[in-house]
């Protein structure tokens, strides 16, 4: 099984975000209330590979119709704001 991708991420104030896209080498997903990227961090210096382009590596989102025992079978996700937060815009409830 291949991760997703991470397709674009419009978070530009996280450190793995560099023109849109996301550089850490695996992202999770969620907790069991939000979809949120739990993989979000703020700060001054970027980070992650800029080589690499981001895949999900966990998704804890059960309720998601794109999860499988807490994977990920979109083909892609896009990460944005939803409520102030970083969120896994693909999320989509069973």
């Amino acid at each position: 099984m291949e991760m997703p991708v991470v397709n674009e991420c419009q978070v530009e104030s996280c450190a793995y975000n560099r023109n849109g896209a996301c550089h850490a080498l695996a992202i999770t997903v969620g907790d069991v209330h939000h979809a949120h990227c739990d993989t979000f961090l703020s700060g001054p210096s970027k980070g992650g590979d800029p080589s690499v382009t981001a895949r999900v590596g966990a998704c804890k989102m059960s309720d998601c119709r794109h999860n499988v025992q807490f994977e990920c079978q979109a083909p892609g996700i896009v990460v944005g704001y939803s409520h102030d937060d970083a969120e896994c815009l693909t999320y989509a409830p069973a």
